[in-house]
């Protein structure tokens, strides 16, 4: 996938998510993404590895930057106080135009990850992620052993609240795993 494919799914994420009703700031586009990749399997090719907030990929935050440099995106501040959201600027759509098979290929799982996010907070969504990013780090851990895991590696999580990210990241990825691929025929 080249970097203008990777924009486009990034791009469509943002809108969807905002859609969805999500802040949308960029630990909102950091998770859903990590997420998107794991979960939904889509192909953007992030590293992610596990920092302040859960997974984190500092060349998807350039990559965000870059977004930013080119006029796509932009930051706006929506309630003082708080961080600002990203938002997609008009001259996207040119872009979207250019790559109808990568959008048709990746929307199912981008709407399936901005749903479930969507509605999520900054605690929910680390939660959630921090429990994906357990569970694929060694096969065949129980909810309750994720949950334990999460708890170790970030003491502020409450046990409980991390087995049950557990279980709902086990759900989604049933769920996920039924999206059939919508495959271009053009």
């Amino acid at each position: 996938m080249n970097r203008l494919q990777r924009e486009v799914i990034l791009i469509k994420l943002i809108q969807s998510l905002r859609q969805h009703g999500s802040w949308c700031g960029e630990t909102h586009v950091q998770k859903a993404t990590y997420l998107l990749q794991g979960l939904a399997g889509a192909e953007t090719g992030f590293d992610f590895i596990l920092y302040k907030h859960g997974p984190y990929s500092f060349e998807l935050s350039d990559e965000l930057s870059a977004m930013r440099a080119d006029g796509l995106i932009s930051l706006r501040v929506q309630t003082p106080g708080y961080g600002p959201t990203i938002a997609t600027e008009a001259q996207v759509d040119a872009l979207l135009k250019r790559f109808p098979k990568t959008i048709r290929r990746h929307q199912p799982l981008i709407e399936f990850v901005a749903k479930k996010l969507g509605d999520k907070n900054v605690g929910e969504l680390e939660r959630l992620a921090t429990a994906f990013y357990v569970a694929c780090g060694k096969g065949g851990f129980s909810d309750t052993e994720i949950g334990q895991r999460v708890n170790q590696i970030k003491p502020h999580v409450e046990v409980n609240a991390a087995i049950e990210a557990a279980r709902m990241i086990r759900k989604w990825k049933d769920e996920a795993a039924r999206i059939p691929p919508d495959e271009p025929t053009t």
